[in-house]
């Protein structure tokens, strides 16, 4: 019998869980990786390269524990940047480790992923599985998607702002409970339904005025609190509204994230495509100069070639519109204590602008 994992990304192992139990069926048992912790950056950090980007490490100290506890079969993603070719690295690493395993990759590249591959690769766990079935099953776990994508940009930009803490992150967590027992759409229509009107609800004493901050740069520590030592929730301690535009819906579906699109919407400070999410980084920091934000921050991986191409230009697009930007580069070595003060310092200084204009 197949023993399924793969890693964690924000809180995506939900509908992902959903998807291959579907699409397994009895073959099949799945689970995510263990919640992410010290130890997981531990274990990832001590067998990974050192040059090599932090998701690496997350990623490699999710497949150890999730191997550690008889995963036969992990499931990854391909992505458009380097970490596109880190599949095989991570595969040879861990075989050296001493570990068996069958490795499924998860084509993200809307150029080189085809719905025929997809199902083919899960047939060969699961030879009862109808091509329909994938279909219906893709098509339930990308309404789920968008529904918590839905509810979590409701949390995060009121988290800040709710009368008694936690409320709004209680609210959350037992809709994911929920949605993730759904078995169709009218049942995750149902489920959001509830949650988004029990969200909304809940009593907020909000500003006209809140200080705005956006956030932009890499996918994974954007998507993964954990590598940013919840950045979104200590900015929320302050009072600020936070606005973030790259989840998984916005990534794979919306057509703002084309590269027409953001080329556009860059006004000019980009003219050809930076590579991965540097183009996104840009065009965002235009949107919120232009948008009235008071700050900006920008988040990326310790070496990230396509965000650090995107730093000079977001740079003049702090200059021309007058608003600040705050650079956050993550690693291993990466302090918490550091993140924070500078967070600190970064809110007095949005106050102390306020208070001027």
């Amino acid at each position: 019998m197949y023993k399924i994992s793969f890693p964690h990304m924000g809180k995506y192992h939900v509908p992902i869980k959903r998807l291959m139990e579907t699409l397994v069926g009895e073959y099949g048992e799945v689970f995510a990786a263990p919640p992410i912790t010290k130890r997981t950056i531990e274990v990832g950090t001590k067998h990974s390269p050192e040059f090599v980007c932090i998701p690496f490490k997350y990623n490699l100290g999710n497949f150890i524990e999730s191997l550690d506890l008889g995963a036969n079969v992990l499931f990854h993603t391909s992505g458009d940047c380097r970490m596109g070719f880190y599949n095989e690295v991570q595969e040879q690493i861990l075989r050296d480790l001493g570990y068996e395993f069958k490795l499924c990759i998860l084509e993200t590249n809307a150029r080189n992923r085809s719905l025929r591959d997809f199902h083919a690769m899960f047939k060969n766990l699961n030879p009862r599985l109808t091509y329909a079935k994938t279909i219906s099953a893709i098509l339930l776990a990308m309404r789920i998607i968008f529904a918590m994508d839905k509810i979590e940009k409701y949390v995060r930009e009121n988290i800040g702002f709710e009368s008694q803490a936690g409320e709004l992150e209680k609210i959350e967590n037992e809709f994911l409970r929920n949605v993730a027992k759904v078995k169709n759409f009218l049942g995750v229509g149902a489920v959001y339904r509830k949650y988004i009107k029990r969200l909304r609800a809940v009593k907020l004493s909000k500003p006209e005025k809140p200080i705005k901050v956006g956030v932009v740069g890499e996918l994974y520590v954007l998507m993964e609190p954990f590598s940013n030592y919840f950045i979104e929730k200590e900015l929320a301690k302050y009072g600020i509204q936070v606005t973030r535009f790259i989840d998984v819906s916005y990534l794979l579906f919306s057509p703002k994230h084309k590269i027409k699109n953001l080329l556009k919407e860059s006004d000019g400070y980009v003219s050809y495509e930076i590579g991965a999410d540097g183009t996104d980084s840009v065009a965002k920091c235009v949107y919120f100069a232009k948008n009235g934000y008071d700050g900006i921050i920008h988040l990326k991986p310790f070496g990230c070639t396509p965000e650090v191409n995107s730093i000079p230009i977001v740079q003049r697009v702090s200059e021309d519109y007058e608003i600040p930007v705050l650079y956050f580069s993550f690693d291993s070595q990466t302090s918490e204590t550091g993140v924070k003060t500078r967070l600190e310092a970064f809110y007095d200084m949005l106050e102390m602008k306020r208070g001027t204009q």
